[in-house]
Order: structure tokens, then C-alpha cells, then sequence
């Protein structure tokens, strides 16, 4: 089995697709600020948003980023064996029970072997998501992994913070921050004559309060412009076309999930695998039916009238609100 971080023709093709939806599931995703170009960077956003959260983080880099998600979600093998070849690996809780969080060790080597290959590693130290403003405490395996990291080689620990404008609409609005890198190596140097509880415990109160500062816990939401009233029929054209992707990915949304955080997550999942099969099937049906003149610029439109559709959804919601 190759190792997470090298080099995967598949995911490489992959990746453009997975990229463009990430991009259309906002209005606009905007992020500031860089990862270090030298040394071990490990990534530290705030969770609130599920798969969302990754994607967007994703969106920073051209090259490859390894991911660390709860180990519950790796059960059944065929969801073990897709989620690696989304470079994501298995991280164990607490909470799990201490026979599980054992297995972290073998997920602890991996991580070794991606940070030495020099490939950001993205955990999410809150363990859990919760789609709200704050952040939950920071559990101890972001400190773990960057301690024994930096027993290694220079390590440095990013503080993350995404601010989405709606947690629940689809088409609303992401802002990211990447924060002043923590150097790990210089923080245990400063604390050398402390014991381990009280640098892990140092350590995450910092991580903590540097994550804090990079989210907007106020975002102003910004409103659709009136002009949409003047597209109704262009937008009704648009809900027919995506009709096939938005409908059951609502019914998903609004009948079978527990968690309404991943709403944004099934919609952008809907569209990554509907979207070529649903355009070669236009394609054929409008070419069969219509003229070129027509038919191209239909099939134009489809690419787009999944976004115009919830743009629309949500111009309507605002103006009940």
C-alpha cells in the first residue's frame, strides 16, 4: 500500500472536480494569509461545518493536504479504503475508549511520515464539530502529535479560523484565516523545566485563544440584490434543469439527517456525482431535440443552475425573512 502523501494519478483527477464544486458551494470563499514554506506545518481550523471545513482548507494549496477525522467513520472498509484516497486518516477519541485511542499510535507514524515528506497535516483539535460561533475545548492530540514532531524537526502548529456566513444554506458565504504559525520547538525550549501535563495544558490554552482571534463572531450576511426578482424565469429554467441533484439532496437534507451541519455536505456530494452524468444526458436530449444555436446555450446554463437555483432559494428566504 503506498503511503498517504505520495503521488495518486487518481486523486490528481479527481481534485479539479472536487475543487470546482467546493468553490460553487459559496457565493464567495475568500482566505488570507499563508503556511510556512519550511518545516513541519500542522493545520488547526475550528470545526463547525463537517466536510465543508476540510474542503475549504483544501482549497489553499494546489499540492496535497492529509486530513485527520474521527475514527468511527472508518467502520466499514470500503469508507476506510475512500477516505484514504481522500488522504485522510482515522484519529481516535477519548471518548472512544482507551483500547481505541491505542490505535492512534499506528496513525501517529503515518502523520510522522507525512510531515517529514513535507505534506501540511490538517487536524480539526476540537475532536468533535458543532455548527455555532465559538470553539470548543482543545483536546490533547493536536499537542501530541506536535510535540513528537518536534522531537524531530522544526514543527509548526497553524491556527485556523473559517467563518461561514450560514452554517445550514448552501450558496451562502466562507471567509478563512490562516493565523500566526505557533513554533512548537521554541515553545517546548521556553517551558523545558515544566512538567508534560502543564505544557500540553500551555499548549492548548494558546492554540485555543489564537484560534478564537481569527473568527468572525459576528459575520455580517449580506443579502442577494433585488435584481433577482428581474431573473425569475431564468431561475425557474435553472430549478428544472438541476431538478435531478437539488431535489434529492433536499429530501436527504430535510428528512434523514440528524445532524443538519452536514446539510452542506450531502448538497456539494449531490452535485460532484451528479453533475457529468446529468450533463451527458442533457447533452443528448437537447441535441436530439434542438437546434445548436439553442441547445449550447442550455447546456451552458445547466453547469451553472445548480448554484442559481439556491441563490434563488435563498433570495426567496430573505425576502420572507
Amino acid at each position: 500500500m503506498p503511503d498517504i502523501w505520495e503521488h495518486n494519478g487518481r486523486y490528481n483527477l479527481l481534485r479539479p472536480c472536487v475543487d470546482a464544486c467546493t468553490r460553487a458551494s459559496y457565493r464567495h470563499l475568500r482566505w488570507k494569509g499563508s503556511l510556512p514554506s519550511e518545516g513541519a506545518v500542522i493545520i488547526a481550523p475550528n470545526h463547525t461545518n463537517t466536510l465543508m471545513d476540510a474542503l475549504v482548507v483544501l482549497q489553499t494549496r494546489k499540492e496535497p493536504t492529509v486530513f485527520g477525522a474521527r475514527a468511527d467513520i472508518f467502520r466499514n472498509p470500503k469508507a476506510a479504503a475512500a477516505l484514504r484516497f481522500l488522504r485522510i486518516l482515522p484519529m481516535t477519541r477519548e471518548r472512544d475508549g482507551l483500547h481505541s485511542v491505542v490505535d492512534n499510535y499506528k496513525t501517529f507514524d503515518e502523520i510522522d511520515s507525512v510531515l517529514e515528506h513535507g505534506v501540511p497535516f490538517c487536524m480539526f483539535p476540537e475532536g468533535r464539530h458543532r455548527a455555532e460561533r465559538g470553539l470548543l475545548p482543545i483536546q490533547k492530540g493536536i499537542a501530541r502529535i506536535a510535540f513528537r514532531s518536534a522531537a524531530e524537526r522544526q514543527t509548526y502548529v497553524v491556527p485556523t479560523g473559517i467563518t461561514y456566513g450560514d452554517f445550514f444554506r448552501y450558496r451562502s458565504t466562507c471567509d478563512g484565516i490562516y493565523g500566526e504559525p505557533i513554533d512548537v520547538n521554541a515553545f517546548l525550549r521556553e517551558r523545558e523545566a515544566l512538567p508534560e501535563a502543564k505544557k500540553y495544558s500551555q499548549f492548548r490554552e494558546l492554540l485555543s485563544e489564537r484560534i478564537l482571534e481569527l473568527v468572525d463572531m459576528n459575520p455580517q450576511a449580506k443579502r442577494l440584490s433585488f435584481w433577482w426578482i428581474l431573473l425569475f424565469p431564468l431561475w425557474v429554467l435553472a430549478a428544472l434543469l438541476s431538478l435531478p441533484m437539488w431535489l434529492p439532496a433536499e429530501w436527504l437534507c430535510h428528512n434523514k439527517l440528524g445532524d443538519k451541519a452536514f446539510s452542506n455536505s450531502v448538497r456539494l456530494l449531490f452535485r460532484l456525482v451528479l453533475t457529468p452524468v446529468l450533463l451527458l444526458i442533457w447533452a443528448l436530449v437537447l441535441c436530439l431535440t434542438m437546434p445548436c444555436w439553442l441547445s449550447l446555450p442550455l447546456l451552458i446554463l445547466f453547469l451553472f443552475s445548480y448554484s442559481i437555483f439556491y441563490d434563488g432559494l435563498n433570495w426567496l428566504h430573505d425576502r420572507r425573512a
